[in-house]
């Protein structure tokens, strides 16, 4: 059986279990009105929760099957060729880098990331709220031996002055401990989806390189940023040495990273992806569905961000709710709901197909993704008003 029928024959199975793709909303989860059982209620909701668009997975199935059709090949060999080598080339060109390496997790990106710049040079500075110090089980120190010193608690980005000072202090001990790189998360989720600012990054870069010090971007989300004055991915990616991006957190992958930078460093990624297990067999399913959403992902982004923005400005005019942005943000945003308003709402909503997540203390995050465009955004704020 090849790769077509096999799908195929495997749409019988989504469609009977109704498999989902994406976080699922708790508007869904809860068995609301518009649950599971209304087939067309998640790809016509706005559903203002997580960053991906959530699809059932016999519909996931069913576009693979459709990009299946309109090539001859796809498959990798242990992730050699094939989509795969398409998808490296894509975000090679996209982040401005000379090559770029598809792993399987970004767990795995950050680590293997950061034991390359480091080689022999034990210790890395991180931020306190990154996924590298807070969400990956210490693995690039049980698996790498690197001390990472956490920098700007509770912030998004660290300053200069922190940079310099943990310098320095690596520098003037007893017994020099040497570091070897410099990550940055940005956008940072622990800061609600904030960005480290590009001077910022540039500041530090210059400091890293006067001291030869390696620097790493977790850009897990970084293209959520499509869309603000002056970004590009490749000119915010051009500071590091290294760069991930996630394929499944946006671009309706099942699984998969791409870590990106030259040519030597990704030959050795390569390498260090089998030494930890991660040389799977395939990767050409994520690689295929990362490389359709890829394509004008970054104007539809665009298109999000200035609905958004929209949205935004026409609650602020409505009684009973505060709009409050986050500083340096991407696609995360915070309504105060006044407790008038708060009864009932998520009901109401849900009946003009808009879904929103669980008060907190009378405020609600509003995270935006491209599902927002499926009503126009004075549809959406007169749903609030009703």
């Amino acid at each position: 059986m090849d790769r077509r029928d096999f799908l195929r024959s495997s749409l019988s199975v989504g469609a009977a279990t109704a498999l989902w793709s994406g976080a699922m909303p708790a508007a869904f989860a809860a068995g609301s009105p518009k649950s599971p059982q209304d087939p067309q209620s998640i790809n016509r909701a706005v559903i203002l929760q997580g960053d991906n668009v959530p699809h059932y997975g016999r519909d996931v199935l069913a576009r693979l099957d459709t990009i299946l059709q309109k090539r001859d090949k796809a498959s990798d060999f242990y992730l050699r060729g094939g989509a795969v080598e398409e998808l490296e080339q894509r975000f090679a060109k996209l982040l401005g880098k000379e090559d770029a390496a598809f792993l399987s997790t970004g767990t795995l990106a950050n680590q293997v990331a950061l034991r390359l710049l480091c080689g022999e040079k034990r210790r890395a500075l991180v931020q306190q709220e990154s996924h590298v110090y807070c969400d990956e089980s210490d693995a690039v120190t049980t698996l790498s031996a690197i001390n990472l010193v956490p920098l700007a608690p509770g912030r998004a980005a660290p300053t200069l002055a922190e940079v310099d000072a943990a310098i320095t202090v690596s520098e003037k001990a007893a017994y020099p401990l040497p570091i070897g790189a410099i990550s940055l998360e940005s956008p940072v989720r622990r800061a609600d989806g904030a960005m480290v600012p590009f001077e910022t990054v540039q500041a530090i870069a210059e400091r890293a390189r006067v001291k030869g010090i390696g620097m790493h971007l977790d850009g897990a989300r970084l293209l959520l940023n499509s869309g603000a004055d002056g970004f590009s991915a490749a000119k915010y990616a051009a500071p590091f040495d290294t760069v991930y991006v996630s394929l499944y957190k946006y671009l309706d992958a099942p699984f998969g990273a791409i870590l990106a930078g030259n040519k030597a460093t990704m030959a050795k990624a390569r390498d260090t992806r089998h030494i930890f297990g991660g040389t799977i067999f395939h990767g050409w399913q994520s690689a295929l569905l990362a490389m359709d959403s890829l394509d004008g992902f970054e104007q539809r982004f665009a298109k999000v961000r200035a609905a958004g923005d929209r949205v935004l400005a026409g609650l602020a005019t409505l009684d009973g709710y505060t709009v409050q942005r986050v500083e340096q943000g991407t696609n995360i945003h915070f309504l105060q709901v006044a407790e008038g308003r708060r009864q009932g709402l998520a009901e109401r909503l849900r009946k003009a197909d808009v879904m929103i997540g669980d008060l907190h203390e009378g405020r609600v995050a509003l995270t935006f993704n491209e599902t927002l465009l499926r009503k126009s955004p004075d549809a959406i704020v007169k749903a609030f008003a009703a």
